[in-house]
């Protein structure tokens, strides 16, 4: 194993994971007068630039090699948190998530790839499920310290936050490159790659996972702050929902022993299960301690399901230009997940109800396409 690697890459997750501001996200941006779709809207674009930028990062990756793209996109992540630090319009908030796409399409793929080549392929489930859950206990962290700001520090948060990028830069520089030495791979190996990236009936696994990863995305990081403050929250309770939605994130450690217990797949339909619950109840309660329960196993459910996607994907392929197989993966996730975040926000704008009850639907089809790959 490349323990340095898996270190510097548990480090950039729990930094990473410090989003000071991520308690009052939708509040923060509602104060600076854009409003709940505009959110969306600015979500969509962004998803919608992760699926343009997914391929030609893919392959841009596997020639500049894992490293140096770990260490680009860190820079640029840190950029964006100085930017949404200052922003103050759609156009200001718009232009951080545009960065932040260009971040995480660069990303995606690699850090597993990093990390799946570092441990080797040997208890790459373990490692996955510690990756998660450190960006999990960032989060606990920094809910706990918001939790301590004074009432609407909200610039201050967003400050804290872009120095917790910039520490995450510096372990990003101390990695080590992991992918063999060899000639920067061809077009024809890049569509190698594609190839065996959606063949072997991956495509449901990858459709599933998607709608139930961006259903509890919105409805934990943004639809939630609105149900809270319509079931009469005030900012200390909802500081105090997001460190325990933010600790039992942490569950995802536990995605081996459930893995175990259930086997992949059947602790995949499980976390669906779960998720679809979780929404139905949302629809229907103004009863605070209820909404914040279905929040908290929304987060523990998509928790539990990420390191058991990421493992699964990684072990299907043997090529060696592992980003661009990951990339097109991500780009074929990214197109559901960006129907779905436009779907959920124009119904929450009208109706949060409404939106909770089409996040439950969403989420029953994704447990539908769990279900269909397990018969295949």
């Amino acid at each position: 194993m490349l323990k340095r690697n898996i270190f510097c890459m548990y480090a950039i997750s729990l930094l990473q994971g410090m989003v000071f501001y991520a308690p009052v996200a939708t509040l923060y941006r509602r104060a600076a007068g854009v409003s709940v779709f505009e959110i969306s809207v600015i979500e969509a674009v962004s998803l919608a630039l992760c699926v343009a930028l997914e391929v030609p990062w893919g392959y841009l990756a596997d020639r500049l090699g894992y490293r140096r793209t770990m260490v680009l996109c860190s820079v640029l992540y840190f950029i964006s948190k100085l930017v949404f630090w200052q922003a103050d319009s759609f156009g200001d908030f718009l232009a951080e998530r545009v960065l932040l796409a260009v971040v995480q399409s660069g990303i995606s793929g690699v850090d597993s790839a990093v990390l799946y080549l570092s441990c080797r392929g040997q208890d790459s489930l373990r490692v996955f499920s510690v990756y998660n859950a450190l960006s999990m206990a960032g989060l606990v962290a920094a809910g706990g310290v918001f939790a301590l700001l004074p009432a609407d520090s909200y610039r201050l948060s967003a400050l804290l936050t872009a120095g917790s990028y910039a520490l995450a830069l510096v372990f990003a520089l101390g990695l080590r490159e992991v992918r063999d030495p060899e000639p920067a791979p061809s077009r024809g190996s890049f569509a190698a790659a594609a190839r065996q990236a959606l063949g072997g009936g991956v495509l449901p696994l990858l459709a599933g996972a998607a709608l139930l990863a961006e259903v509890c995305q919105v409805a934990t990081v943004f639809l939630n702050q609105l149900k809270y403050e319509a079931c009469g929250m005030g900012q200390q309770a909802m500081s105090a929902a997001y460190v325990a939605a933010s600790l039992l994130g942490l569950a995802g450690a536990f995605s081996p022993a459930l893995a175990r217990r259930l086997g992949r797949r059947g602790a995949a339909v499980f976390c669906a299960l779960v998720c679809l619950a979780g929404c139905g109840v949302l629809a229907v309660t103004a009863f605070a301690p209820a909404a914040v329960a279905s929040v908290l196993a929304l987060r523990t459910s998509s928790s539990l399901l990420a390191p058991l996607t990421d493992e699964e994907r990684n072990r299907r392929l043997h090529t060696k230009d592992r980003a661009s197989a990951l990339s097109v993966q991500a780009m074929v996730m990214e197109c559901f997940a960006i129907g779905t975040n436009l779907a959920l926000g124009a119904l929450a704008q009208r109706s949060l109800a409404a939106a909770f009850v089409f996040g439950a639907l969403l989420s029953a089809a994704g447990l539908g396409l769990l279900l269909y790959r397990r018969r295949a």
